[in-house]
């Protein structure tokens, strides 16, 4: 296994990396970079670790959306889903969209003033 040392937010990591998954690791290095980044830039999150959590949820709600859309355009048109926070609900969810939803709105209401998730 191969080591890349890399750095998230100005902060060096060593990474272990399978032989040949040396562009693929980089390529998510950036995206955690820049999503950590972005959060820290906004001024309404200090905390590296809570920046790391938010930048890990956002990511995972991405990764979330894109498995769920459809593999190919279809011809009928589809309404955009409407945004997590604005639909989410504390009863348990039948559709994995709202279950992610009504965590989302848990998690903004704990961090409060901290810093919305998306």
């Amino acid at each position: 296994m191969k080591q890349l040392e890399v750095q998230i937010m100005g902060q060096s990591y060593l990474l272990g990396c399978p032989e040949g998954g040396e562009t693929r690791l980089l390529d998510a290095v950036e995206r955690v970079d820049s999503a950590m980044c972005k959060i820290r830039d906004s001024g309404k999150v200090k905390a590296r670790d809570r920046i790391a959590v938010l930048a890990s949820l956002n990511l995972a709600f991405d990764l979330s959306e894109r498995a769920s859309a459809p593999a190919a355009p279809s011809t009928t048109t589809a309404t955009p889903a409407p945004a997590p926070a604005a639909t989410a609900t504390t009863s348990p969810a039948a559709h994995p969209d709202d279950a992610i939803a009504a965590l989302l709105q848990r998690l903004d209401a704990v961090l409060g003033e901290d810093g919305r998730l998306i």
